[in-house]
């Protein structure tokens, strides 16, 4: 039952309409996102969630969205006394504090997608990895991970998660910034994942040539279709041959984030991601 439902006949119709329907659940957390002028309803709008999912503990309202480096949104919490959860999903258990820690509960189907792609000894890289949750997956199925994570609230919870699945000795998890290629190693990878944060597509060019010629890249971006048609066209005149393009979210009006899987033909040189041999 969407968030309007559980709220007829409490709320008036008129800002009722205004409320989106849906809120995200993250563990026992659930988080609401109001319009200003309707934060007055924040505390009956927590009590509706609690009383029809017994499973919720804390209600948070966002009242800033994700920003910065670290992308990290602001909330004020309506009911409960933490922000600390364990989320579970498909199997694998995450414990964050969602106010350090970004993580998106709606990119759980994708990530599954993208995770049952990787092959056991396969080496692979994820950038912008936050407490794990493409990292601890494809550990699990026997790749190499080394993963990559610069908030340093974020990089502790990833070490713990690490082992509460019992992966620790398939990670090499590193607090740094992601597009220092100092960090990684001279040996490719067959494989990078990354869930690139707005605004920051230039890490494509950085990461690119630390894969190996006829490996995978998943690249998250947040364009309008347009755009994403237009980015997939040049991806296959530019060294890459587009294996998916797929929409998986949207952030505003008409703006969407699109994941590329991206299979690598050529191989690239410089941290511009520039052609090696262009043929």
């Amino acid at each position: 039952m969407g968030l309007r439902e559980l709220l007829s006949g409490i709320i008036p119709e008129y800002d009722l309409q205004r409320i989106s329907p849906h809120f995200d659940v993250i563990g026992d957390i659930a988080i609401i996102s109001l319009p200003e002028d309707l934060r007055k309803f924040a505390p009956i709008i927590a009590d509706t969630i609690k009383s029809h999912r017994h499973s919720i503990r804390t209600v948070l309202l966002k009242v800033a969205k994700v920003r910065g480096n670290y992308r990290t949104a602001r909330y004020e919490i309506i009911t409960g006394d933490t922000t600390i959860t364990t989320h579970r999903e498909y199997g694998f258990s995450y414990r964050l504090d969602l106010g350090t820690v970004f993580f998106n509960p709606r990119l759980a189907s994708e990530r599954r997608r993208v995770v049952t792609q990787v092959q056991a000894r396969e080496k692979v890289l994820v950038p912008f990895c936050g407490a794990g949750s493409f990292v601890i997956p494809a550990a699990v199925r026997g790749a190499s991970v080394m993963a990559i994570e610069q908030n340093p609230d974020a990089y502790r919870w990833l070490k713990e998660n690490l082992m509460q699945n019992l992966c620790t000795e398939r990670v090499t998890p590193i607090c740094g910034d992601a597009f220092d290629t100092t960090l990684l190693p001279t040996q490719p990878f067959d494989r990078a994942i990354i869930p690139t944060p707005y605004g920051m597509d230039s890490i494509l060019g950085v990461l690119a040539p630390c894969v190996r010629t006829g490996g995978m890249l998943h690249f998250y971006t947040f364009k309008n279709r347009k755009q994403s048609e237009a980015m997939e066209q040049n991806f296959n005149k530019t060294g890459y041959q587009v294996v998916t393009r797929r929409q998986c979210g949207n952030v505003a009006p008409s703006v969407n984030r699109w994941v590329f899987d991206l299979k690598k033909i050529m191989t690239f040189e410089g941290k511009n991601g520039s052609l090696a041999n262009p043929g």
